[in-house]
């Protein structure tokens, strides 16, 4: 099964994607400190990110443009799921390489939707 790397400040957030990804059969990776994650990226090697943007440090635009920049995961499906549902972040995400985007609160239908979605992109471009 795929492995899922979840980047969130907040502790319980990334404990409640965990259990809603590990539920359906994901492997999971969590990083609640946005420095780390490109360290933790580059040694677990995920198959799809989902990053908060609101962190402290390394936001999650900024996370993005970096994950984009490193050639491994160039083309690894990124999703966002963050409180922030304003088109300038929806647009300022796109633009720094997110695949998708997901708005808090959400509904975990709705996010596994999302997941399966790009993971059949993904398949479908190779």
């Amino acid at each position: 099964m795929p492995k899922i790397m979840v980047v969130d400040d907040d502790a319980e957030a990334t404990q409640l994607l965990e259990s809603i990804l590990q539920q359906q059969g994901y492997e999971t990776v969590a990083v609640n400190d946005s420095r780390q994650a490109m360290q933790t990226a580059a040694f677990e090697r995920p198959d799809m990110f989902l990053l908060d943007l609101m962190m402290p440090e390394i936001d999650g635009f900024k996370l993005c443009r970096m994950l984009r920049g490193h050639r491994d995961f160039f083309f690894t499906p990124i999703l966002i799921v963050t409180a922030l549902n304003d088109n300038d972040s929806r647009v300022v995400a796109f633009g720094a390489g997110a695949n998708d985007y997901l708005a808090k609160p959400y509904h975990a239908r709705d996010l596994m939707a999302k997941i399966k979605e790009l993971f059949q992109q993904e398949e479908d471009e190779a």
